[in-house]
């Protein structure tokens, strides 16, 4: 069902932005295509992740490091292959890997205090 459920999150976002992304292909837009399917495949991933944040017998801590694991293995190589940074060495790629997490930390905090805020 869990798995299911990924796949209704990462589907929707991808099916439609996957739909953009063709469009704007076959307009000759090449380059908003690819990044339309990068973000698009960022979208499922990041959706279809978020079925970890309902297993009820995982502390917060566990959900978020085995979510922080899941986009680390599957966002940030995007990130590293889509061409929207240089990466021509290891220290490039330990920057994005510094702005991947920031950036990770600062929506998962963002997340925290709206659940907090709108679940009372």
């Amino acid at each position: 069902m869990m798995m299911i459920q990924a796949l209704l999150r990462g589907g929707i976002p991808l099916l439609i932005m996957g739909g953009i992304a063709f469009i704007l292909y076959t307009q000759g837009k090449n380059s908003d295509a690819k990044g339309t399917l990068l973000a698009a495949l960022i979208a499922f991933f990041v959706a279809a992740a978020s079925v970890i944040y309902h297993i009820d017998h995982w502390s917060l801590w566990k959900q978020s490091l085995v979510h922080f694991f899941i986009m680390l293995i599957t966002v940030y190589p995007i990130l590293l292959l889509s061409g929207w940074f240089t990466v021509g060495s290891v220290t490039d790629a330990l920057k994005i890997l510094l702005i991947f997490m920031f950036i990770g930390i600062l929506l998962w905090s963002l997340s925290f205090l709206a659940v907090k805020i709108f679940s009372k």
